[in-house]
């Protein structure tokens, strides 16, 4: 089924008129293949000079220097092309010129003057009073774009030597010019690409001003600087454009074969119309008509609907730069009105290709007259349809969005280029129906799809589905298409128009990401629980105050802080046990880790301690014993204690440690850290031993147990932490459960770990002193 002309044209295509536009297309990409090696060959001089330059000064083969231009091409970031052309210009004072010896440094003669060095010298003499510049660069235009340097003033030999030729891409301020109508004026600034100057570096500032002849672009004119000019006089541009149009007439070499010369009276006209114009000559196509129009000069207003530069377009004839527009009448038309040579004014449908071959279709009004055996053609694309074809053509691109249109009663079908890719079918196959859309689909899906047509085609109404489309050949893909239709006066669906969308890559996307939740949903809630366990655990085996101690002649008080962050409760504990003989066992603990396993752990050792301290034996025994416990452990693990035995007989406490702070004990309110006896920790070594010290206790000694969560300080050592601390906390009062929680309230521990605090003071001999029921 043969699809319908462009949008909003009602035109039907035959089958001649399909083949004409595939032809369009394969001519316009064999343009671009032209232009490529145009561009190539403009600069395989430069990149062999280079080549061959680098083969010289790094002593290796063609092969390998070539390969080592692309590599630093590829590290700076810089095309090869243009990475040669500096090698050349930076190299040419050092390196011998063609042809010459290297060894014997004999160079070639200069060249005699030619009629361009000579008018190149006059233009510094001619602008000597205004501008006093340092160089003079007369330039020729050649077929592509790049640049001759055909005569010069101020430049040494070698100079000469190596820019003699400029590639169209190497953007030297001539180069610039040669595109522009103003030219480049030293306050533009210094451009990137610069020529040497005789006697200095470089001459970075720059000057240069199209030379133009009846209309025809023939090269550049240049003056340089090597230090930053003063200010322009007023009658300086007048005099140089002056010069330039002057200078043209040096240069114009060119044979007449090479492109037909419009007048001078058609170059003026050109430029007098105000829409965007173009200036054609004709290309006779062997009966005496027009077969094509060759593009000769576009005004300043010109906008190509494509979005290339003009110098892309001038020389090109109008079948090379526009084939759609042109094969579509626009062509037949202006031969017209050069056979008759009645002026028209029309508004014509046009359709153009963009750089990715996607059709743009635009209204404009198009003028043409014949002057002169040429055509000056003028066109205004209609403001408003231009933006909002070129807005849809861009979000359609960006979106990756295909259109549809399916004319119910004739049967016509027209997609677009990304609507074929959607479906992948190649541009010239017959698009698929509405209808006949399910059979292309998974057949898990096509209910909905089936839905779809129905309510577009039977009911009237717009729709929208998601499905797996199964393209020939192709693994299924997922899509989206939304349809509407368009209904006759009696209410009867005659148009349908859609898009459609590829999401294969949203649906996975959002399969991962509702995947990605319901993991993270059961990872939080397992945490949750973990946490709330880990906490219950330490809050039912760590008891919120301390036991009786009357029996040891003892006040105690106790203190436990949590991890802000309760993922991180972990092994810390306390415990203060009455023994049989009336004396009393106190001991903290740290085992290392985090959550329900670090807990666990720490109840297995805490209760183990218990157990072992109902036998008699001393703080190093027991500790000796735990470390075994520790290694005996399920999960093996590590950690740290201090376990100390109170006999109020003697009033002496023996204590020892297995890698913990030691403890501290306060008499008459000053603080002073207990001596460190020897001890690993626990679960490190089977065969660990562990010293035992003694200490006697006075009446209303105080003895804080703490753990290391109460003063660690990144990038402060724990001893000046808790120096700090007990300064801060001051001497414990007769309330030694509100000293412990003034000493959590200074502490400025910054890794959030669990802390525990066990308070100790020893009681005045009299045993019938009275004590507080809150710190018994």
């Amino acid at each position: 089924m043969d699809r319908t002309g462009p949008a909003g044209t009602g035109v039907p295509r035959d089958r001649a008129e399909a083949a004409a536009d595939r032809l369009a297309l394969a001519l316009r990409r064999l343009e671009a293949e032209r232009d490529l090696l145009r561009e190539r060959l403009a600069v395989r001089p430069v990149v062999e000079i280079a080549t061959g330059m680098l083969a010289e000064r790094l002593r290796c083969p063609p092969a390998d220097a070539a390969a080592q231009l692309d590599d630093l091409a590829a590290e700076a970031g810089v095309p090869a092309d243009r990475l040669a052309a500096e090698i050349v210009g930076a190299t040419a004072a050092d390196a011998p010129s063609l042809g010459e010896s290297p060894a014997a440094g004999v160079r070639e003669p200069p060249a005699p003057p030619t009629e361009a060095d000579t008018a190149a010298r006059a233009l510094l003499d001619r602008t000597a009073d205004l501008l006093a510049a340092d160089t003079a660069v007369i330039w020729g235009a050649e077929p592509g774009g790049g640049l001759t340097l055909l005569g010069h003033a101020g430049l040494a030999p070698e100079d000469v030597r190596a820019w003699r030729h400029v590639p169209p891409d190497i953007d030297i301020p001539a180069r610039l010019a040669a595109r522009s109508d103003s030219g480049m004026w030293p306050e533009d600034g210094p451009a990137a690409t610069d020529l040497p100057t005789a006697g200095r570096a470089t001459a970075p500032h720059r000057l240069a001003l199209p030379m133009r002849r009846r209309g025809r672009l023939l090269g550049v004119l240049e003056l340089g600087w090597a230090e930053r000019p003063s200010p322009l006089p007023a009658a300086a541009p007048a005099r140089l454009r002056g010069l330039a149009e002057v200078f043209a007439v040096t240069v114009d070499t060119a044979p007449p074969e090479a492109r037909p010369e419009p007048p001078a009276a058609d170059t003026a006209a050109l430029e007098a119309v105000l829409d965007p114009a173009l200036l054609l000559a004709p290309l006779d196509g062997g009966d005496g008509r027009a077969a094509d129009f060759r593009i000769l000069r576009t005004n300043h207003r010109f906008r190509d609907p494509a979005g290339r530069p003009r110098y892309r377009i001038e020389g090109s004839t109008l079948l090379e730069a526009y084939p759609l527009a042109s094969s579509h009448g626009l062509l037949d038309r202006l031969a017209a009105v050069l056979a008759t040579g009645e002026p028209v004014r029309e508004r014509f449908v046009l359709t153009f290709l963009t750089d990715d071959l996607s059709r743009l279709p635009v209204v404009a009004r198009i003028g043409a007259a014949r002057t002169d055996g040429h055509l000056l053609v003028s066109w205004q694309i209609e403001d408003a349809d231009a933006r909002l074809g070129g807005l849809v053509h861009s979000a359609q691109r960006l979106a990756r969005v295909g259109g549809f249109e399916e004319d119910l009663v004739s049967g016509d079908i027209l997609w677009n280029e990304r609507m074929f890719a959607l479906h992948g079918l190649p541009p010239d196959a017959t698009p698929v129906p509405l209808a006949a859309l399910p059979a292309h689909v998974h057949p898990d899906d096509r209910r909905a799809v089936q839905r779809l047509a129905h309510g577009v085609l039977q009911e009237g109404r717009a729709a929208s589905a998601v499905f797996r489309l199964l393209p020939p050949g192709r693994p299924a893909r997922y899509a989206r298409i939304v349809a509407e239709p368009v209904t006759d006066p009696a209410g009867r669906v005659v148009l349908v128009r859609g898009a459609g969308q590829d999401v294969s890559d949203q649906h996975r996307t959002e399969v991962a990401l509702a995947a990605t939740r319901e993991r993270l949903a059961d990872s939080e809630l397992e945490a949750v629980q973990r946490q709330s366990l880990t906490l219950r655990l330490q809050e039912a085996i760590l008891p919120p105050g301390p036991p009786p101690l009357a029996g040891a002649r003892l006040q105690a008080a106790v203190r436990y802080r949590p991890a802000v962050e309760r993922e991180r409760v972990g092994g810390d504990w306390y415990d203060i046990l009455p023994l049989p003989d009336g004396g009393a066992l106190l001991s903290v603990g740290d085992l290392a880790g985090h959550g329900v396993e670090a807990a666990t752990g720490m109840v297995a050792l805490r209760n183990a301690l218990r157990g072992l301290a109902v036998t008699g034996a001393g703080p190093a025994r027991l500790l000796e014993w735990l470390n075994l416990t520790a290694l005996a452990l399920p999960d093996p693990a590590t950690a740290t204690a201090v376990c100390a035995r109170f006999d109020p007989r003697t009033r002496t406490l023996h204590w020892a440690r297995a890698g913990h702070p030691p403890p501290v004990l306060l008499r008459a309110g000053r603080p002073v850290v207990l001596p460190l006896p020897r001890g690993l920790l626990l679960g490190a070594a089977p065969d660990a031993r562990y010293e035992e010290l003694a200490l006697p206790l006075e009446p209303g000694d105080v003895l804080l147990l703490y753990t290391d969560g109460l003063i660690e300080q990144r990038g402060t050592a724990d001893e000046e932490s808790l120096r700090q601390l007990l300064v801060a906390a001051g001497p414990p009062g007769p309330d030694l459960g509100a000293w412990l929680d003034t000493l959590l309230e200074h502490s400025r521990s910054d890794t959030d770990d669990d802390t525990c605090l066990i308070a100790v003071r020893a009681d005045p001999d009299d045993p019938d002193d009275p004590k507080d029921p809150a710190d018994v």
